[in-house]
């Protein structure tokens, strides 16, 4: 062989191998493939008032309550992002990206700034129009570049869309006057959309949208919600973010999410509204929030069908789940908070729950197919907001399940950090 067609072979083959790593990056990162069941997650930095509250239990002579809020802020949490211009957003996350590598840990980082977020409540804010917005999560994409990320894209961005008439018709709660009616759910579903792809973009990026939990949309207007969205381009969906349901009740919303959208009859689909179907005789109730759900042959006691999913699983029978998603493990260990025996006038059960408990640590390694992981996504003891379960206006009333004024969204409630180590289950070593 001459030295000239040795030379072209040679290229060819190094030009066959600098594309092969290309391709492989490019299939391993399509929707459904999940994460990596070694993947290690990122520990932040975490708040400041979580360290003054060790050296007050230390100072104290609470060792054991300090030791326990200290493994409670050394496991794997999210970070987020919920301002700033596009430059500086890029150079934090970019910042945050690299310290995670250096560590060899992947990133949860949570995008939080989409306009009208929280429909102007305890956590309000956000970009002020479509294009500021857009431009904010370019920066955000670029800051991640070709670094690993997990990126949880607007949390309630779905379940709370300003101006949006749901599947069954009727027009959500949310009515800013400053939005304009005609067109602002039309916009962030255009925004959502940008953003998925933005950030898919990157080669390295797991994006998940909101959707919401078990106790809140159906599983048809949740799946539809997120269609519109465009999860089919995205790794999926999240679900429980910031709030309390049973992980075992959200394994079962998420899957039914899941053979939602490969039905793609979202009105048609079964919800946990009502859970008749054959198995039961089409006899159904809505499911009971406040027990664990799991499918077991239907007794004929009506008591059984609050906890038993035998008749929405059978109705789902022939649809192929494969839409992955993530729960929101943080705070989930004792489910959530009924407050029916204490008659508020709005019990903002969401809000600074007493008595609740970490759940399940974060793992990739979730031993279900569908359920990519567990994270962290809420901050563990920051608080929810000023919760007065509609005694009074915020900032100013006395949360009677807490004694005191709650902190603001965000800040640290000491008091509730150590309710949930202590109610933490599984519990700290």
């Amino acid at each position: 062989m001459s030295k000239f067609k040795r030379l072209i072979l040679v290229t060819a083959v190094l030009a066959l191998l600098a594309v092969i790593p290309v391709l492989v990056m490019a299939d391993s990162h399509t929707n459904g493939d999940g994460l990596d069941p070694d993947t290690e997650f990122y520990v932040a930095k975490p708040n400041h008032g979580a360290r003054q509250q060790i050296a007050d239990l230390t100072s104290s002579h609470q060792k054991d309550d300090a030791r326990l809020i200290r493994e409670m802020i050394e496991t794997p949490q999210a970070v987020w992002f919920t301002k700033g211009t596009p430059k500086q957003t890029q150079q934090a996350v970019k910042n945050t990206v690299k310290r995670a590598a250096g560590k060899g840990t992947v990133p949860v980082l949570v995008a939080y700034n989409i306009p009208f977020r929280d429909c102007a409540q305890f956590s309000a804010g956000g970009a002020t129009t479509v294009e500021e917005y857009k431009a904010w999560i370019d920066g955000f994409a670029t800051g991640i570049g070709e670094e690993a990320a997990v990126v949880i894209l607007e949390p309630d961005g779905l379940g709370i869309i300003p101006w949006y008439t749901n599947i069954d018709g009727g027009l959500d709660w949310c009515q800013p006057a400053e939005a304009n009616s005609e067109t602002a759910a039309a916009e962030r579903f255009e925004m959502l959309n940008y953003a998925v792809d933005a950030l898919k973009a990157q080669p390295n990026t797991h994006v998940y949208l909101d959707g919401t939990h078990s106790a809140w949309l159906n599983v048809g207007d949740a799946s539809q919600r997120l269609a519109r969205a465009g999860v089919d381009r995205s790794d999926g969906f999240y679900l429980n973010a910031s709030n309390y349901q049973f992980t075992a009740n959200l394994v079962k919303y998420g899957t039914w999410i899941s053979s939602c959208l490969a039905m793609g009859n979202f009105a048609g689909c079964p919800n946990q509204y009502w859970n008749g179907g054959p198995p039961t005789n089409w006899t159904g109730t809505a499911m009971d929030r406040y027990q664990e759900w799991r499918n077991e042959p239907y007794s004929g006691d009506p008591a059984d069908l609050a906890w038993n999913t035998v008749g929405i699983d059978a109705r789902y029978e022939g649809a192929e789940p494969t839409t992955h998603f993530v729960i929101d493990s943080s705070r989930n260990g004792q489910g959530p908070w009924d407050p029916s025996a204490a008659s508020y006038p709005d019990p903002q059960d969401w809000c600074n729950p007493p008595d609740r408990g970490l759940g399940l640590l974060p793992t990739a390694d979730t031993g279900i197919d569908l359920v990519d992981a567990y994270l962290w996504i809420k901050i563990p003891g920051e608080s929810d907001g000023e919760c007065t379960r509609g005694l009074g206006p915020g900032g100013a009333t006395v949360d009677p399940e807490w004694g005191i004024i709650d902190p603001p969204a965000g800040e640290w409630f000491p008091e509730m950090a150590l309710d949930l180590v202590h109610n933490a289950n599984p519990a700290l070593e």
